[in-house]
């Protein structure tokens, strides 16, 4: 087996994919069989991703990130391997959403306090976005949960893990 100096294991990476297969397998057995008993997720997306497909006005609406609320009424969840297709209610108005796992930056379910939380990743270039907290910084949520909501629960940030060069 050969190495280089230079060389090392993208873990971020692996643990981003990870996690979205994760939300996946998840996303899929809702669409399969509901959702079980209080569960329900929090889903915030980039909605500037090349891939996320949704209507023009609310693009308009949500320029940078929107955040979805998947628990009393959706249909046509469909998942498959890139990312999830999903219609829902705004304002009395079904819209389809079309959204790529990549797009992703939280996925929360109160229910049972679990959330991740998604940095973005470069793919030639790991050095620190000077937006994204330190190793010592609390991570926090900018986009906290509505009223009523329980705690979201621990966080994970993969850049705490990352290699500092």
């Amino acid at each position: 087996m050969s190495s280089s100096s230079n060389a090392s294991i993208p873990y971020g990476r692996l643990m981003h994919h990870a996690m979205r297969k994760l939300i996946q397998t998840v996303l899929e057995d809702v669409a399969d069989n509901g959702l079980p008993g209080n569960h329900h997720f929090f889903i915030t997306f980039a909605t500037g991703h090349p891939d996320v497909e949704m209507a023009d006005w609310l693009r308009e609406r949500y320029d940078a990130e929107m955040t979805i609320v998947i628990q009393h009424w959706y249909d046509a969840l469909e998942v498959d391997e890139d990312g999830f297709s999903i219609v829902l209610n705004f304002g009395d108005n079904p819209e389809a959403l079309r959204v790529p796992f990549d797009a992703i930056v939280t996925f929360v379910d109160p229910s049972v306090e679990f959330g991740l939380r998604f940095e973005s990743v470069e793919a030639k270039d790991d050095t620190p976005d000077p937006d994204t907290p330190a190793e010592d910084d609390p991570v926090t949520d900018p986009d906290p949960a509505p009223k009523g909501a329980k705690a979201q629960g621990e966080v994970v940030s993969l850049d705490r893990f990352r290699k500092n060069t």
